[in-house]
């Protein structure tokens, strides 16, 4: 990466560290709303701001126009599998759907969806750890967008790691994976980039926004994500 964005990233690293080191007194003084979900509401929040940032990043060393980079937030609608028809068995009920084909819509969606010149390019889940029973949620999601958008690029971007393997080995050059994880990815037609910011496996009872838990976001691994965000955004350019 060029030296102009690293000053950048360290202004990143500091921001989300501390906004990490800050959600345990949040959730702490706010008695209106459960504890959990104010933690989890609060570090999902944090990085789709940070993976937002680092696309833009990513998009400068492109040098691309700012104006053609977007992040809507409408969900996209998925259109009935009219091949399931066949499958269903009572007459009543396959006349009926296929008498209302145009109703029958289910509105998919992902953390992030990312629009270059107006087109859907990268989707982002964000989560702030993933084990594989959410990973197949994931990748649910992803199969159903790209019905329609078959060229979208698909990218888990996870503060840390329950996926087993070596996903949280971050200063890895090559980074093997898990067995159980490859097991799901190969049912899925999806080629999903995981980037993981947190070194070490998530422990359950050591969250790292609790002081004495507390692990940084290490800078290398934002200049790693914002180096696959710049190859997955090349062909846009």
């Amino acid at each position: 990466m060029k030296k102009k964005n690293i000053p950048k990233i360290n202004q990143l690293v500091n921001l989300v560290n501390n906004k990490i080191k800050g959600i345990e007194y949040i959730a702490q003084v706010d008695s209106d709303r459960a504890y959990g979900g104010i933690i989890r509401a609060a570090k999902g929040k944090l990085l789709e701001e940070l993976c937002k940032e680092l696309f833009y990043i990513a998009w400068n060393e492109l040098k691309g126009n700012i104006d053609d980079l977007s992040f809507p937030t409408n969900k996209i609608p998925i259109p009935l599998n009219i091949n399931y028809l066949s499958r269903i068995k009572s007459t009543e009920i396959r006349n009926w759907i296929n008498d209302n084909y145009k109703d029958f819509i289910f509105r998919a969606q992902v953390d992030i969806h990312t629009f270059v010149k107006d087109e859907f390019a990268v989707g982002i889940e964000c989560k702030s750890y993933t084990e594989n029973a959410m990973l197949k949620r994931v990748l649910v999601d992803f199969t159903l967008l790209k019905t329609i958008y078959p060229n979208l690029k698909c990218v888990l971007f996870q503060l840390e790691s329950q996926l087993t393997g070596d996903y949280s080995e971050i200063d890895k050059k090559i980074i093997y994976g898990s067995h159980s994880t490859h097991t799901l990815l190969s049912y899925f037609d999806i080629d999903l980039e995981i980037m993981t910011l947190v070194k070490g496996e998530r422990k359950v009872d050591e969250p790292i926004h609790q002081p004495e838990f507390f692990k940084p976001i290490a800078k290398e691994s934002l200049i790693k994500s914002v180096e696959k965000f710049i190859e997955i955004l090349k062909p846009y350019k």
